[in-house]
């Protein structure tokens, strides 16, 4: 299966999750995530904006947001930042995804950061939506946050077609 037919395939499974579903598959999800010894060692948590075939972020961006300084991606151009998370500034920005107000995060600063994706391995592997965003964030010589790919349990497969930019995740996070 080619990467485009995988993006496809986990895409048309993921929406066809009912909401009850997918609510609580999400919140094992980041309840997982919320135990890594890394996020509670974390000042600074990367989280993204979820679109509607990803598990649902909103509840824990606000849960999440009441302990921890929490930054959300931001695309502008061919390039995403990660700027300071304030609901009150959320507005649909590139490919519809709710983005934040410019006021950007170091990259260093950045402890630990929680990646979408269409598909992973247990070892590590990812597959993105194909435009690499995260892999040149997270490739970045001033990045040094422990990565965490987070996906429903049918996102994990037996392995994917790897190429020399995609940047491997620290965990994998399933429901």
């Amino acid at each position: 299966m080619t990467k485009k037919e995988l993006r496809a395939a986990m895409r048309r499974r993921n929406l066809g999750m009912d909401a009850a579903e997918r609510a609580e598959a999400s919140r094992r999800i980041f309840g997982r995530a919320g135990r890594l010894e890394a996020f509670g060692a974390a000042r600074t948590v990367g989280v993204f904006c979820s679109l509607p075939d990803e598990p649902d972020t909103a509840e824990t961006l606000a849960r999440w947001s009441a302990v921890k300084r929490i930054v959300v991606p931001r695309v502008e151009g061919d390039v995403m930042r990660f700027c300071e998370y304030d609901p009150q500034t959320l507005r649909p920005g590139a490919f519809g995804i709710a983005e934040p107000g410019p006021e950007a995060c170091d990259p260093s600063e950045i402890d630990l950061v929680i990646v979408p994706g269409t598909a992973f391995t247990a070892a590590g592997a990812r597959c993105g939506r194909g435009r690499g965003y995260y892999d040149k964030y997270l490739s970045r010589p001033d990045v040094h946050a422990v990565k965490v790919g987070v996906c429903f349990a049918h996102q994990l497969v037996g392995e994917l077609p790897a190429e020399p930019h995609d940047v491997a995740m620290d965990y994998i996070i399933t429901d």
